[in-house]
């Protein structure tokens, strides 16, 4: 079954904004169901929809820290979003020639398929079209000339359908063609989007391939290949939207105060310096750890673990002693109920003076259920998870690996995916100063979309947390062009020194000639102290005339003169081999008895 939330946000529920209370009640004189079926959305029964509403009270009545400042939103200006989107994606040469990334950035536009070179070009286009209503001077280049298709671009594009078309099945997630030209394959194919299945049990077991390159999981690749695993990621993402005809607005965050030390209405950041100094490398903060830790530990098999709240009273007691005595060790573990270190956890996340998904992506995480299959819903995911800053992704993914244990104890805890998905959306996703900005009726269409969302977060990490190989292949030609450019920098670097020795050489040669011109030969001797000596040249001057005089004057036996790859023998004349080879050097090479 799948419920129209429209209805219900008119009908099924109430709320007073002044008790922050839900009351459930049945629609009168309507003569309609309190829901309605639709397509749109997946089902997710009364029940469960109930146990959310209850949560969102539950937090409404909970009062989370408030003397905290709300976190202030704002939507970007016309071209700010642009120019801040074109930045990110290292394309800011694109409207600022003075930018520091050019040459990476023609790099990486070398990379970019037709149909994320089309979600630049629409920036680009947009910034320029912004530019021009302000009577500002700007050098935004001819898109045209910029992204010309090239025949390699569009061998490629006949490459996607033939292997699009090889993986067709509604199971199969083809991770080696860009996400956005399979949307675009499909729209052009005009094919009809299927009803999904709802149930818990009933999600498609979507699978990927294998190949004998193995998958590449977030933390695999260094830190240098993820920042262009990034910048490809916010194309490809845009691009996957644009495709499928759907706008999504960012929003910025204006700066707060907010704590500087502490345990809740902490930033992530701030967390993980401070566990970091007590252990090296923590990527989860320690906080949250030890709460999931303790709650499995007591048993995954309790009834309504994470819907279940704590003693509101007793939670806030325990909040305020885990601030002073979790970092000194002296927090008294054993006492902690279960349901009271559930409610803990959820705060930790409502608290968070920034929302786990970011702000500036809390509204493409939100708009991820608009695209039209639960395929392109699943690689939307994926690519806003490998877009979050490292200490989101972290936490997110130990948060959702530990609702998966979760669920494993739903025939015993009657937790399954649906309620712990309604329980942890309104936690996650009702975040300060975005809750304060929307309508009530705004708060009830979110509320099956928002849970759907943890509903695929928990169901498909398997997937999720893994970098698509077509993503891979470009990182891997962009590191090819910069391998290329190095290369030929560092030829052209070695002619150059070439050409400077040669330069000092043939002044070397020249100062010889002079010298040979003059009546002197200079031979060097760079074995002895004596790095080199001139010669007085005469008709009957012989090797071994040489050797005498060095002799005398280093006390050694015998000489031997070299000249390239010939030794000369005692009796050769210099001015001889002179002559036949003007520009001669004269090196004694070695000692022999």
């Amino acid at each position: 079954m799948i419920w129209c939330i429209s209805h219900l946000s008119l009908s099924l529920c109430s709320r007073s904004r002044r008790t922050g209370q839900y009351n459930v009640q049945r629609c009168k004189g309507s003569g309609k169901a309190p829901y309605q079926r639709c397509s749109s959305q997946d089902s997710l029964d009364e029940q469960a929809m109930v146990d959310y509403f209850k949560e969102v009270e539950i937090i409404q009545r909970s009062g989370d820290a408030e003397t905290q400042e709300d976190l202030q939103l704002k939507v970007a200006d016309e071209g700010e979003q642009e120019e801040a989107w074109l930045m990110e994606a290292g394309l800011a040469t694109l409207f600022d020639e003075s930018a520091s990334d050019g040459e990476d950035s023609i790099v990486l536009l070398s990379t970019l398929t037709r149909t994320q070179a089309a979600a630049v070009e629409r920036r680009v286009e947009t910034l320029k079209q912004t530019l021009r209503k302000r009577n500002k001077p700007y050098s935004v280049p001819d898109v045209r000339e910029i992204f010309k298709p090239s025949p390699a671009s569009q061998s490629k594009v006949r490459d996607a359908h033939k292997t699009t078309h090889q993986s067709d099945a509604e199971t199969d997630i083809n991770l080696e063609v860009s996400f956005s030209e399979q949307a675009l394959i499909y729209k052009e194919g005009l094919k009809v989007t299927q009803p999904q299945n709802e149930a818990d049990d009933r999600l498609p077991d979507f699978r990927v391939s294998q190949d004998k390159t193995g998958q590449t999981r977030v933390g695999d690749l260094s830190a240098e290949d993820m920042k262009k695993v990034r910048r490809l990621v916010l194309i490809e993402m845009s691009a996957l939207f644009d495709t499928c005809g759907i706008e999504v607005k960012a929003h910025k965050a204006l700066k707060v105060k907010v704590r500087e030390s502490g345990l809740f209405g902490v930033s992530l950041s701030t967390l993980l310096e401070q566990d970091q100094r007590r252990i090296l490398g923590t990527k989860v903060p320690l906080i949250l750890q030890h709460l999931i830790s303790h709650i499995e530990e007591q048993g995954l098999d309790t009834e309504g673990v994470l819907r279940i709240p704590g003693a509101a009273t007793r939670v806030k007691a325990v909040c305020h002693e885990l601030e002073h005595k979790f970092y000194e060790g002296m927090f008294p573990w054993e006492s902690l109920k279960q349901h009271d270190a559930a409610s803990l956890l959820k705060l930790f996340i409502r608290e968070l003076p920034y929302p786990l998904l970011t702000v500036e992506y809390f509204n493409a995480f939100i708009s991820v259920l608009k695209l039209p299959t639960k395929k392109q819903q699943l690689q939307a995911l994926n690519l806003l998870l490998l877009l979050l800053p490292e200490p989101n992704r972290d936490t997110l993914k130990a948060l959702m690996e530990f609702f998966q244990r979760v669920t494993d104890h739903k025939d015993r805890n009657k937790m399954t995916l649906n309620n712990v998905a309604v329980v942890m959306a309104p936690n996650i996703f009702m975040c300060k100063g975005f809750r304060s900005k929307i309508s009530e009726q705004q708060e009830f269409a979110m509320a099956t979309g928002t849970a759907n969302i943890v509903r695929l977060l928990v169901r498909y990490q398997n997937l999720l947390w893994t970098i698509p190989k077509f993503v891979l292949n470009q990182v891997r030609k962009h590191n090819m062009e910069n391998q290329r450019k190095m290369n030929r920098d560092r030829a052209v670097k070695k002619l150059l020194k070439k050409m400077a020795y040669d330069r000092e050489r043939a002044s070397d040669k020249q100062e010889k000639n002079t010298e040979a011109e003059g009546g002197f030969i200079r031979v060097q001797a760079p074995q002895f102290s004596m790095v080199s000596m001139a010669i007085q040249l005469t008709e009957d001057l012989k090797a071994s005339d040489i050797f005498e005089s060095e002799c005398c004057c280093l006390m050694c036996v015998c000489w031997c003169v070299c000249l390239e790859e010939r030794c000369l023998d005692e009796e050769t004349y210099i001015k001889a081999v002179l002559e036949l080879n003007p520009s001669a050097e004269w090196v004694i090479k070695s000692v022999q008895h």
